[in-house]
């Protein structure tokens, strides 16, 4: 991050709401204007350093909404998710390149990596694209009745652990092996963490795919 992303402007929370047994949504006023799939630099502490996270509201929307689950080694996020409504939180200015964009694409997700496209698609650039997210449980699918009413049969679940009718059982890599005939033209976004996003990236040059056409951010 250069001096000018670590920047810090004082915000207060608005809500924090927990979605999912370790997801939660964090709100809190934009203060800045962004492009769909950029991420801010969140802190409690001015003396500690940003850490990123996409953005997951449209933009927009008067409120800027983070999506962030509870990481067992981390600290912040344990702390994130007792805020109430007040509390002040630092953010820097929202910062970039995993842009979404018109052209017709595949949104290839894991986890809270869905953030960015629902920023995209909040933004409404959901038309002429593939939605598919992967997750080890079922409760992981993060507005899945929001994304299944939006993109119809393009929403695609991918889940490790548990089963569903409309869900494929297995790793989101397994279900692009088994896909015939991708269409070459289309984007491709990556977002997730740094293994599935080197596979994913693997399989798609193997059936033919631009690595000009893949475009990753990667989830530490």
């Amino acid at each position: 991050m250069t001096e000018e992303q670590t920047k810090l402007f004082t915000n207060k929370i608005i809500t924090v709401e927990q979605i999912a047994p370790e997801a939660f949504i964090l709100a809190m006023p934009r203060l800045h204007d962004f492009v769909p799939g950029q991420v801010v630099g969140l802190t409690l502490d001015e003396t500690d350093p940003p850490r990123l996270y996409s953005i997951a509201s449209g933009a927009r929307e008067d409120e800027m909404r983070i999506l962030f689950n509870i990481i067992p080694q981390g600290s912040l996020t344990k702390k994130l998710s007792k805020l109430k409504k007040g509390d002040r939180i630092y953010v820097t200015e929202p910062f970039g390149s995993f842009y979404g964009k018109a052209d017709p694409a595949f949104w290839i997700a894991t986890g809270t990596g869905i953030a960015p496209y629902l920023s995209m698609y909040r933004s409404g650039l959901e038309k002429n694209k593939v939605l598919i997210h992967g997750s080890r449980s079922l409760d992981s699918f993060y507005f899945q009745k929001e994304l299944k009413e939006k993109f119809g049969d393009h929403y695609i679940r991918c889940c490790t652990r548990e089963s569903d009718r409309d869900v494929f059982k297995g790793r989101i890599t397994e279900y692009l092996r088994q896909q015939r005939n991708l269409p070459t033209d289309y984007k491709y976004y990556l977002c997730g963490g740094s293994e599935m996003v080197v596979e994913v990236r693997d399989i798609l040059v193997d059936k033919g795919i631009p690595f000009g056409n893949i475009v990753a951010e990667i989830y530490f």
